[in-house]
């Protein structure tokens, strides 16, 4: 992190952001606010890209009020345009038709948990095509890694512009760009369900994440953890595998 220069990085992040934009033909970015600090960085770096042809979108899904708050801070702090969909009765109605005892049951097995990440690339890919945008992803370089996002949901995106950064990275550029305090500080969330927290679901932190992806550093059982992680969730990073892959 030493030679971490995040005024270089803003600057590199968003001429890359428009030369792909034309290079595709697209106008602007549409992007997910969660009220989390990677979404924020993204905002921000789309607004100092595409200017006012930006599109934040806040879709939640019996989500803690907070996430709505805190989303909303970042689209003030960056002078965001906005839309609110709130998906609560979709996912409902969506799980009652899939498996009507889910509910009852609580279940929180990953059939269920995914179903909101991929109903919010619906409603971001259906925002993007309107307006001929790009769907810019917010994942991160650690995320990535070790696979944890969802296939088709938070990571069925066009572009990912902050891919290269661990997660320190990630909010070493968050304290330049101006999010929002409260954002930087609040534990990372999936917001999947209450309570939920990122570190706690992979079992390492991202402070031992960061370092073992940085220097290969970390004792037996965290680079064993990590490693499973990333052999398990290979899929989620190649193009559909088929027979013709195999010449």
């Amino acid at each position: 992190m030493s030679d971490f220069n995040p005024r270089l990085e803003e600057e590199r992040i968003v001429g890359w952001l428009k030369e792909q934009a034309a290079a595709a033909g697209v106008k602007g970015a549409v992007f997910g606010l969660s009220g989390g600090i990677d979404s924020a960085v993204v905002a921000a770096l789309c607004r100092n890209a595409f200017g006012v042809d930006i599109l934040g979108v806040i879709l939640p899904c019996h989500s803690a009020p907070t996430d709505v708050e805190h989303a909303m801070l970042v689209a003030e702090a960056f002078d965001t345009p906005v839309k609110l969909i709130k998906l609560d009765d979709v996912y409902d109605s969506l799980l009652g038709l899939l498996d009507p005892d889910a509910e009852a049951q609580g279940r929180r097995d990953l059939a269920v948990s995914n179903l909101k990440p991929r109903l919010r690339m619906i409603s971001l890919y259906f925002q993007a095509n309107r307006l001929n945008y790009f769907v810019v992803g917010t994942g991160n370089r650690s995320e990535i890694t070790v696979g944890y996002y969802t296939k088709y949901g938070d990571g069925g995106v066009d572009i990912l512009p902050i891919a290269h950064l661990v997660k320190d990275q990630v909010r070493a550029l968050a304290e330049h760009l101006g999010v929002p305090r409260e954002v930087i500080d609040k534990p990372p969330s999936a917001g999947l369900w209450g309570g939920q927290t990122d570190e706690a679901e992979m079992g390492v932190t991202y402070e031992q994440l960061d370092r073992y992806i940085l220097t290969g550093d970390a004792v037996n059982e965290i680079k064993e953890r990590i490693e499973t992680m990333k052999s398990a969730s290979e899929h989620k990073r190649r193009m559909p595998a088929s027979l013709e892959s195999l010449g």
